[in-house]
């Protein structure tokens, strides 16, 4: 159930000298939705942008951290960007001891509808906090078999899955590539958490293990990504982003152009 316009398959974007017309192209290309990572978003204008560079598809942050822009700030920028109807609020964080609390207070100062708002969520009570407080939830590294749970637990809300894709069939090298960001999110407490609760193990977790790399990560020719993603639109996903590591959106968004054609 997609209540938000995101459509079955989006693409984060890359910032970059041409990262506008990037998005036009890969519009263009049958992408219903285009995401700018929180590691991108050195600027909220950057969403601005996007919104008015494009035509069709629906704009969204994945995420803004909500320890970095105030939600005076981010509510502002929902305002600026409502009348397009293009544009969804994704909210992450905070970083603290007591994230749940953190973010109820954030919600409780944001201006925004809340069937608007998607939420990072990994575990049970921060899943429960997007079905009951947003719109939906957004996860990442995540298996299908996850998302099927995911799915059980928001009941009717949004499920979107951000998937990393690395393009390469060889695995010594896809895995190098997946493990470059894998290295710094697996040493953020809720990342490990819900890899130990997905059924990995420790040792899996502190040496990005084989296996743990390929359950999460989808790598190889484009027919083996439109296998996960399909596992995931199986399991429940409303959504899935397309998040490529060793290619730019671009590249990696033109030779998996297919799968925007293949029915959910």
């Amino acid at each position: 159930m997609d209540t938000l316009g995101l459509g079955p398959l989006g693409i984060s974007i890359d910032v970059g000298h041409s990262y506008l017309d990037d998005a036009c192209e890969l519009e263009s290309l049958g992408y219903s939705s285009l995401w700018l990572a929180g590691g991108q978003i050195d600027r909220l204008s950057r969403l601005s942008d996007l919104v008015r560079a494009t035509a069709t598809a629906t704009v969204v942050p994945g995420i803004v951290p909500v320890d970095v822009y105030s939600a005076a700030r981010t509510g502002e920028l929902y305002d600026e960007l409502e009348p397009s109807g293009r544009f969804v609020l994704g909210l992450g964080g905070p970083q603290t001891a007591k994230p749940l609390a953190g973010m109820n207070a954030y919600l409780d100062d944001l201006a925004v509808p809340s069937s608007r708002v998607l939420l990072a969520a990994l575990g049970p009570k921060k899943l429960e906090l997007a079905r009951t407080r947003a719109a939906g939830a957004v996860t990442l590294l995540v298996t299908p078999d996850y998302t099927a749970g995911a799915r059980e637990m928001l009941g009717d809300a949004v499920l979107a899955i951000d998937q990393f894709v690395v393009l390469e069939e060889d695995p010594t090298w896809a895995r190098e590539v997946a493990r470059e960001p894998m290295s710094f999110l697996a040493s953020v407490p809720g990342y490990r958490q819900n890899f130990l609760r997905m059924g990995f193990t420790s040792e899996d977790v502190d040496q990005l293990s084989d296996s743990l790399v390929d359950s999460v990560v989808a790598w190889g020719s484009a027919d083996d990504i439109a296998r996960r993603v399909d596992e995931h639109w199986q399991a429940g996903a409303d959504h899935v982003v397309l998040a490529p590591l060793g290619a730019s959106s671009l590249a990696a968004g033109r030779a998996l152009s297919e799968l925007v054609r293949v029915p959910k």
